[in-house]
């Protein structure tokens, strides 16, 4: 029997995935659960595993091209399935749960239709005249059918190449409307490099830069934004981080400022449970977070992305400086799951570590604040009567105007920079 495996949606609102890597090619005898392809998704990179035993007649799409959700994939041709059992399987529910321990893919893979058993072929028969004209309805391959119906193809009036007359996805690129003498548009085209001596470049956008295009346009159109910037002196704290700094080193961790002001933001989110919450505006309601998920954004060559250390404030300084550098590690490798970056309530963006002072950071949606963490600078501060050289650490806090009002945001950033002016205070809550 010949099974089509589509590209199933492996949650959070999959749409679509680039091919990064083939693991398969036509005749591989596979396994169930054996990775097939390595795809990039909007959100992590990920292998796609084989949901049937069997043997590879077909994958579909090149490294580098864009495949949407449902698409086919594979063609795999399962061995022992013959006769009441292919009808049977062909019959089976077009939803099949994935196993999360089998093959490390979470969500449902879409099954093929009646296209997956496929047509007996015809080739060498006799065929008998008949007056009777019905309409005329071809053979063609699952994926011929697919890029039919995204460019609005009759595929009927198609005269296909492939085996008994079937249209092939070779068909469809070369097909040329009557009407129109031009090159065909298609939904897979890459965008060439400019020529030597061009004045510009076309690139494809990568998933991640897809993802980061869409999210910054949806936060911007959904929440009321307001930044509001401080400075705090953290002179007492360096002190702090150079005293620790040599322990922590002896056991492999790194100590940074970031773990102290993650520290000082769950604290200060404790008390000032607007900005840990969402509104759900359909719902006339608002939802306040009795856990406390900071995200953090980290740069990667590939883009932005904002894995997730949960359960912020039942860890030590120690603790959410391992699950940082982890985080971070796992960024820019590229091995981040989606569990890494689920279910943040609160996040942090360190653009002070490249050397930015003050930004208007943009909130990620649907949470409520974002906090901008600038560069330390050096600036002459007025203590106990006497100006002298102070440790100054940029702060902007962005938050949705719809939830938090001016007020409490103030109050919030107050809160959050009393404990890392007093990073003692901190340890002792």
């Amino acid at each position: 029997m010949r099974y089509i495996f589509n590209f199933p949606d492996i949650g959070e609102g999959l749409e679509e995935g680039t091919i990064l890597e083939w693991y398969v090619v036509k005749g591989q005898a596979i396994k169930s659960g054996q990775a097939l392809v390595r795809m990039e998704t909007d959100k992590v990179v990920t292998d796609i595993p084989s949901p049937k035993n069997g043997t590879i007649v077909a994958t579909f799409g090149s490294v580098g091209e864009v495949i949407h959700v449902g698409s086919p994939l594979v063609e795999i041709e399962i061995e022992g399935v013959f006769g009441v059992e292919a009808v049977a399987e062909a019959k089976a529910p077009l939803n099949e749960p994935i196993e999360e321990g089998a093959a490390g893919v979470v969500g449902t893979m879409e099954l093929a239709d009646k296209n997956a058993l496929l047509a007996a072929s015809d080739e060498g028969a006799i065929r008998q005249e008949t007056d009777v004209k019905e309409p005329k309805k071809v053979l063609s391959t699952p994926l011929a059918r697919v890029m039919a119906k995204e460019l609005n193809i009759d595929i009927n009036q198609l005269t296909g190449t492939g085996p008994s007359g079937r249209v092939t996805k070779t068909d469809i690129e070369h097909y040329r409307p009557a009407a129109k003498s031009a090159e065909p548009v298609l939904s897979h085209v890459v965008s060439q490099p400019a020529a030597e001596g061009d004045l510009i470049t076309y690139e494809p956008l990568t998933q991640i830069r897809k993802a980061i295009a869409k999210n910054m346009l949806n936060s911007k159109l959904n929440a009321a934004h307001m930044t509001l910037f401080e400075e705090v002196e953290i002179t007492e704290l360096m002190g702090i981080r150079e005293r620790y700094k040599q322990s922590y080193a002896q056991r492999n961790s790194k100590l940074t400022f970031l773990p102290f002001i993650v520290k000082a933001t769950v604290n200060a989110l404790i008390h000032h449970r607007q900005l840990n919450a969402q509104i759900e505006v359909e719902n006339d309601r608002m939802i306040y977070k009795n856990y406390y998920n900071i995200a953090i954004a980290v740069d990667t060559p590939e883009g932005l992305v904002v894995p997730v250390i949960r359960n912020a404030d039942r860890l030590s300084i120690f603790e959410i400086a391992q699950q940082i550098a982890e985080l971070s590690e796992k960024a820019k490798a590229r091995k981040l799951t989606l569990d890494d970056m689920k279910e943040g309530t609160f996040t942090l963006t360190n653009y002070g570590s490249i050397g930015g002072i003050f930004a208007t950071p943009v909130i990620n949606y649907p949470q409520t604040g974002i906090l901008g963490i600038g560069r330390i600078v050096k600036k002459p501060i007025v203590k106990d009567d006497q100006i002298v050289v102070g440790n100054v650490l940029p702060l902007s806090l962005s938050v949705d105007h719809r939830i938090v009002d001016g007020g409490e945001a103030s109050r919030f950033i107050n809160h959050l920079m009393d404990y890392l002016s007093d990073p003692v205070k901190m340890m002792m809550e």
